[in-house]
């Protein structure tokens, strides 16, 4: 049987690898560590398909270290244990854990010794943030490297790379004739771009000269990928799928694909994360009580395990799926955040400055400063933003009851400032 074409082109060095400039890049931080021969312990977090066991692999290659690797799915303490033993008899060996999110604070507390002593060097590979899922006296002891997902010159290389090794395989020409399908069904991931590709081509392969279309693309990925595997290619595509019906308001869609996500054996942490991001994100200010309730959410299934926990997770959808909707709250953070790398640190007001010491109140620190709780209503008009952006507009209420509400407090207060 043929290795994967994933397998196939995994490439042995730096040069070679595709994507990850900013970690791999001539100069780059990851680089540099790695020609010194002097590299940390680390985890690379980011989405599917993007090199994190290559890039692992590579390193390993490159330091002439022993390589050796676990999956957090299917290995315990006793697998951990096992290598570190054989690890004691070499020097600076590389212990790989693929979906290290995925160990229990038990497993990962049984890799704490080894990598405190130097027995081995520690890679972890993870989609989730390490924040959460890594034990923090674990996560103080190795770099974290995000990685991204891959931009369409990485994947028209990679899809140049694979064509070219199908045709030695298959010993046809083949032609893409349209790549838009590839490289929206990878989603940025090479191993989705090279499984399409393959999965195509090969479907074709009794063609004289192999054409490849958006349409013959389309009908073969979706033939073969109909499945969801938790760990595999549809697992971003359910969660997407999820996220969107509880933002489109359908909770019977939300439910459908909730229920997908546990008979898969999902992990319900996993889910509950996702419906405290979405309760900020997409219900917002129309219905603050969503994040309590996410959050509150979150918490229960921590606590209460499975199999009860669907129950939590099913009421929390429904609710969301439910709920007013509004992102105001997150497009003013964006709209925040362009702003402050469009314009840079501007100075503080000094009238709202800190001033603990009498130096910084001589020099006007704090002073006109207006006391809100000493005016009516507790509330009295000033300027809070930088001189330069004085009356920029960042919030802007969507049309709910709870949010024409908030509209209508900001127009009494700031009258024509705040003039939506």
């Amino acid at each position: 049987m043929r290795k994967p074409l994933a397998e196939i082109l995994r490439p042995d060095t730096l040069d070679d690898f595709i994507g990850q400039e900013h970690l791999v890049g001539k100069g780059a931080v990851l680089r540099k560590a790695i020609e010194s021969g002097n590299i940390p312990s680390m985890i690379f977090w980011g989405p599917p398909g993007v090199g994190k066991t290559t890039l692992a692999y590579i390193i390993s290659q490159v330091l002439n270290r022993q390589f050796y690797t676990l999956s957090a799915v299917s290995s315990g303490v006793k697998d951990v244990r096992k290598v570190i033993e054989h690890a004691k008899a070499v020097q600076g060996a590389i212990l790989f854990i693929d979906e290290i999110h995925r160990f229990s604070k038990s497993q990962q507390d049984s890799l704490l010794g080894a990598v405190e002593q130097g027995i081995i060097t520690l890679i972890g590979a993870t989609t989730e943030n390490p924040s959460f899922e890594v034990i923090s006296p674990l996560l103080s002891r190795c770099q974290v490297y995000i990685l991204k997902s891959l931009e369409e010159e990485h994947l028209d290389r990679l899809m140049e790379a694979g064509k070219k090794e199908l045709e030695k395989h298959l010993g046809k020409d083949i032609v893409i004739e349209e790549d838009a399908a590839l490289k929206r069904v990878s989603g940025g991931d090479a191993r989705k771009l090279f499984n399409a590709i393959d999965m195509t081509a090969s479907a074709y392969a009794s063609e004289e000269k192999i054409t490849l279309t958006d349409k013959k693309v389309m009908e073969i990925v979706q033939q073969n990928l109909a499945l969801y595997d938790k760990s595999g290619e549809m697992h971003y595509d359910i969660i997407s799928a999820y996220i969107k019906s509880i933002r489109g308001s359908d909770p019977n869609a939300a439910v459908y694909w909730l229920a997908r996500m546990i008979e898969s054996g999902e992990e319900p942490k996993f889910i509950a994360r996702r419906l405290v991001i979405l309760a900020s994100e997409d219900v917002g200010l129309a219905n603050p009580n969503a994040l309590l309730l996410a959050e509150s959410c979150f918490n229960a299934v921590e606590k209460v395990g499975w199999p009860e926990s669907r129950i939590i997770l099913s009421e929390a959808t429904i609710y969301l799926a439910s709920s007013p909707k509004s992102n105001a709250a997150y497009m003013a953070i964006n709209e925040a955040q362009e702003l402050v790398k469009k314009e840079g640190d501007l100075p503080v007001p000094l009238h709202i400055r800190n001033a603990p010491t009498k130096l910084m109140k001589d020099i006007g620190y704090g002073k006109q400063y207006k006391y809100a709780h000493d005016y009516p209503g507790n509330f009295v008009q000033q300027e809070f933003m930088p001189e330069k952006i004085a009356g920029t507009m960042l919030y802007q209420p969507q049309n709910n009851p709870k949010e024409q509400d908030i509209q209508k407090r900001l127009k009494n207060w700031w009258r024509d400032k705040y003039d939506f």
